[in-house]
């Protein structure tokens, strides 16, 4: 799919990269969309990939001393639902990273990712927008800033140059006087893309409002505010009239298509629904519920685990892919154009690793890429260069059975068997970050493995037996 890869260490090596290749390179990071673009055909004349997901520093979010927060371009879905900072100060944003694909997803996938996509059904634009989001992007020429709403100029289009890096995402803290909340509709609970989305944020004072913010996602080619309803809002009580008004105006103000998911007219009327819903929550002083205060990770510990390298590697054709699997050392000398869950059953031969969607939405792929949970099938092979996996073969100790497989085994979790690896992997990595689980964080952590054959009642009671095993 690509001929070169390149393993970065800083922005300096990226931007000279991109400035050497211009359109026929991109970044990637967690790659989720990008990876499924190509081997779609999507993405065509994509010769040299950058990653740049082991520069240091770069997943940090942090507060200065303007009052702004800065999110940097290798956070992920992840590090935002578990911000501390971002809970805090900017909690739609939170909301809506938490409620993108699946735990597996959100460790790889970026929030500047998801902005640079520039698909208007991106859960994490909205909130940004509303927040006043601005980002700063970087050439060897030097760095401009481009507010959020400018960004865009169409579907999946916008105004950075083939040899820029989007290397800040800033944006002002929501003050005490702020309220809002995003919610999303979509067809089912978890790994599902927006039919629409929407983000508002209001200022009161003495039970008024002095400002208003409405976004609406995926209903126009880009992410809208909804004007007239922000307008008249503005020094009105949120009374059940008010908020019922303000809700026909967002209506109004969306233009959504007709596609396989929904009509127009379906979606129109749920944008009221969901303005009337946003409105109400925060009139009623609800608006942060339904987010854990701990969300499940799958990360298996407190901090995020880094795979940093220390010096910049690449992988064409002929050079081989060096890492560690399962504790042993492995060479591959072919595969530097497949993605990690082919190297993985092909070269490798660990075929305990199942291949189902090959899109990131069934899980059973789930391995652990430099300690945290991911899926193989979004991962680029040469990422495995210099890192650490574990694939379900690599549980067992010794010949005998982790206790999550013993778990399933005793408590006939397994039907087909074909999805088991993938729950076995999520089971385990979350029993590393919770000894006692409650059923709620159990259905959390599978929330990226889908089960033909049950109804996740036996794998939901495996995995609390195995709690009580290691316990």
């Amino acid at each position: 799919m690509w001929e070169q890869y390149f393993n970065a260490t800083s922005v300096t090596e990226t931007l000279d990269l991109l400035a050497a290749n211009q359109e026929k390179a991109r970044i990637v990071a967690g790659a989720t969309d990008l990876i499924l673009e190509m081997e779609r055909g999507v993405r065509k004349g994509i010769e040299v990939l950058i990653d740049t997901s082991r520069i240091p520093g770069l997943d940090s979010i942090r507060l200065d001393e303007d009052g702004w927060l800065h999110i940097g371009p290798n956070v992920t879905h992840n590090h935002c639902a578990a911000s501390k900072l971002l809970r805090e100060y900017a909690f739609p944003l939170v909301q809506a990273a938490w409620q993108v694909g699946s735990p597996q997803i959100r460790n790889r996938g970026t929030v500047a990712g998801n902005l640079i996509t520039a698909s208007p059904a991106n859960d994490t634009i909205s909130p940004l927008v509303a927040l006043g989001a601005k980002v700063k992007l970087a050439s060897t020429a030097g760095t401009r800033e481009v507010f959020l709403k400018d960004f865009y100029t169409g579907v999946r289009k916008t105004v950075m140059a083939a040899d820029e890096m989007l290397v800040d995402i800033c944006f002002p803290v929501m003050t005490k006087q702020q309220h809002g909340t995003f919610i999303k509709f979509a067809l089912r609970r978890a790994q599902a893309i927006s039919l629409l989305n929407i983000t508002v944020i209001l200022t009161i004072v003495e039970d008024r409002v002095e400002k208003a913010a409405i976004t609406l996602g995926a209903v126009a080619p880009t992410i809208i505010h909804a004007v007239d309803a922000e307008n008249f809002l503005v020094g009105k009580a949120l009374t059940t009239e008010v908020i019922r008004q303000a809700a026909d105006l967002t209506m109004q103000a969306s233009r959504p298509i007709s596609d396989v998911r929904s009509s127009n007219a379906y979606r129109r009327n749920m944008v009221r629904v969901m303005a009337r819903r946003a409105l109400q929550a925060i009139a009623d002083g609800n608006e942060t519920e339904g987010i854990p205060e701990t969300p499940v990770l799958l990360w298996g510990q407190d901090e995020y685990p880094h795979g940093h390298v220390n010096t910049m590697t690449e992988i064409d054709p002929k050079t081989p892919i060096r890492t560690r699997i399962n504790g042993q050392n492995y060479q591959f000398e072919n595969g530097q154009g497949k993605t990690l869950l082919r190297l993985l059953r092909e070269d490798a031969g660990l075929i305990g690793t199942k291949e189902g969607c090959a899109e990131g939405e069934c899980g059973a792929c789930t391995v652990y890429l430099d300690g945290v949970a991911v899926m193989a099938c979004m991962v680029p092979a040469p990422r495995a260069n210099g890192a650490e996996i574990v694939t379900v073969e690599g549980l067992s100790d010794n010949g005998r059975l982790h206790p999550v497989q013993q778990a399933f085994v005793e408590a006939g979790a397994v039907q087909c068997g074909y999805c088991t690896p993938g729950f076995v992997m999520s089971a385990a990595k979350l029993l590393e970050e919770r000894k006692n689980p409650s059923k709620d964080e159990i259905r959390q952590a599978i929330t990226g493995n889908l089960c033909r054959c049950t109804g996740y009642y036996k794998i939901v009671e495996a995995i609390e037996k195995a709690a009580r095993m290691e316990g």
